[in-house]
């Protein structure tokens, strides 16, 4: 799938380089999936001829914004912006239910370890803070039954992480029962057969659609823009949404 694959670039100056990352793809080179040769951090390397190095990360199934510096000074100054929680994060998702108009998660989540790449790490550690806003932007009701309903209702919501914690607004989401549409880990399995079937969905419908960081030189503010694939516009076609924001 991703052999001679073009990755899409978003933004790049003598500094950084943003990129639209397609659902399915690694970030970097990862212990989970040893077997996986292709990867964003390697693909964009070999395209624009040039080192570069991740400044934050996106899970496999998300797709959307994402950001590297050109060299180890300006990935630095970065890193910084992002533990000082300088940075903007705005995703799109689709979840189950009608959610609430708008609201703000505060809810700590335990840390996941992984059972080969955090082999070394201890078992037990404090849950961390973790806290989402989200605005809901549109429902919708489907004719197509899920479990005991004859009909299924989801809702289009914008979400800002105001931590970075694994798989946050995945575990968010099924904090508030509004369970992520596409989501395999997460998720529920009914919703995820039914919108495979009659919509051909096959990804996790969770979409970084904006990184707003101020420039590491310039200072300036800088917002950065990725556009949906195929599948989200598919899902935005097929679906009647209403109450649209």
């Amino acid at each position: 799938m991703w052999n001679n694959y073009e990755l899409e670039i978003l933004y790049q100056d003598e500094y950084l380089v943003a990129i639209n990352k397609p659902s399915g793809l690694l970030v970097h080179k990862s212990m989970i999936d040893r077997d996986e040769i292709y990867f964003a951090m390697k693909m964009l390397r070999d395209q624009i001829g040039k080192w570069v190095y991740p400044i934050h990360r996106l899970d496999k199934p998300t797709s959307g914004v994402l950001l590297f510096a050109l060299d180890k000074h300006t990935a630095k100054l970065m890193n910084e912006q992002f533990s000082e929680s300088k940075i903007q994060k705005t995703y799109i998702g689709v979840v189950r239910g009608y959610i609430e108009e708008s609201g703000f998660i505060d809810y700590a989540l335990s840390v996941k370890l992984d059972k080969i790449a955090d082999k070394d790490s201890k078992a037990e550690k404090e849950p961390q803070e973790a806290q989402t806003e989200y605005k809901r932007l549109a429902t919708v009701e489907v004719n197509h039954a899920v479990g005991r309903y004859d009909k299924s209702r989801y809702s289009l919501v914008e979400l800002k992480p105001k931590t970075g914690r694994k798989h946050q607004l995945r575990r968010h989401m099924k904090h508030l029962s509004h369970h992520m549409l596409g989501d395999t880990k997460y998720g529920r399995g009914e919703h995820n057969k039914m919108v495979r079937e009659q919509y051909n969905c096959h990804r996790l419908l969770l979409h970084s659609i904006s990184l707003e960081i101020l420039h590491p030189y310039t200072n300036l503010p800088l917002k950065i823009d990725a556009g949906f694939d195929d599948t989200f516009h598919n899902i935005f076609k097929s679906f009647a949404w209403e109450n649209v924001v």
